[in-house]
């Protein structure tokens, strides 16, 4: 266990770990707060430097940049971490939106709780949330999964896994691939409401509304272009996987229950061989071991 006091000196004398996101797609959702700990820290772990550098500028910012993203996070971490064990102070940011959440951030927060390092959280923009409010669906109890494979048997497979799920769905997806994933969305999940949310926050943000049939006909007859948000109905009458009265109960505990019902142990036996779908020596065997 352990408990963290974000806004108390650090007893090891370590810097601290800040969560900072970024606009995704308008510059005036950038927060003051975010602007002064971004000019503050001694510096800033980017995703892209080249994207986050544009940021900087438009803010005139000028804290040095560090490439921290999904391809060297792992060779990265541990120099990282050593900054700010040294006591620099550090910002993490992604492309746009919240760092670790389908973006780079989530291993060096991680390591940062058992390193005993500060890890402090800014509220800012997020994709998901901003589609799954402006959905019209259900914002009561929802689920975020992020992206969903790339390879068409697998997505059918992690699909049909949450045919069931009785909340809210939400997922990221690229613009090549939006078409196949509604599709199959179509086919696994049926005609439920599906919302297709795009440019969010932009000059063009676009919301498409219907179902998958539907919003697949319209990303057909138009140019497919920037980062989409899925946000699906969840299932509203979810097969329930029935369990039988007797599974907790053993083969002699079966019987003795019928017998209990006035039923003769032969009767008892054919009873809960037939319950229980095996032969009636199993049943017979049991008893009267168990005896």
């Amino acid at each position: 266990m352990s408990i963290q006091q974000s806004f108390q000196p650090n007893e090891e004398g370590y810097g601290a770990l800040y969560i900072v996101p970024t606009p995704i797609g308008n510059l005036e959702d950038i927060t003051y707060r975010a602007l002064r700990i971004l000019g503050e820290v001694d510096v800033i772990a980017a995703e892209d430097t080249r994207q986050t550098r544009k940021l900087m500028n438009h803010f005139q910012l000028s804290t040095p940049l560090i490439s921290y993203h999904e391809h060297n996070k792992h060779d990265k971490e541990e120099g990282l971490i050593q900054q700010i064990k040294e006591g620099k102070s550090m910002a993490v940011v992604s492309d746009a939106g919240m760092p670790a959440v389908s973006d780079p951030g989530f291993d060096l927060v991680k390591r940062a709780a058992v390193e005993g390092i500060q890890t402090i959280v800014l509220p800012g923009a997020n994709a998901a949330l901003v589609a799954l409010v402006g959905s019209g669906l259900d914002t009561e109890r929802f689920s975020f999964y992020g992206f969903l494979p790339r390879k068409k048997k697998e997505l059918k497979e992690e699909l049909e896994g949450l045919v069931n799920h009785p909340f809210t769905l939400v997922f990221y997806e690229s613009p090549h691939r939006i078409k196949e994933t509604v599709k199959q969305l179509g086919e696994v999940f049926g005609d439920r409401a599906i919302a297709l949310a795009r440019e969010l926050t932009k000059r063009y943000e676009e919301y498409a509304r219907g179902t998958a049939e539907e919003l697949l006909s319209w990303l057909n007859s138009h140019e497919v272009r920037g980062e989409f948000c899925i946000v699906v109905e969840g299932n509203s009458s979810p097969e329930v996987e029935e369990h039988s009265w007797w599974e907790h109960l053993s083969m002699k505990e079966h019987v003795e229950f019928y017998m209990e019902e006035n039923m003769s142990s032969k009767d008892a036996i054919k009873q809960a061989s037939k319950d229980r779908d095996v032969p009636k020596r199993d049943v017979y065997q049991a008893y009267h071991i168990d005896e």
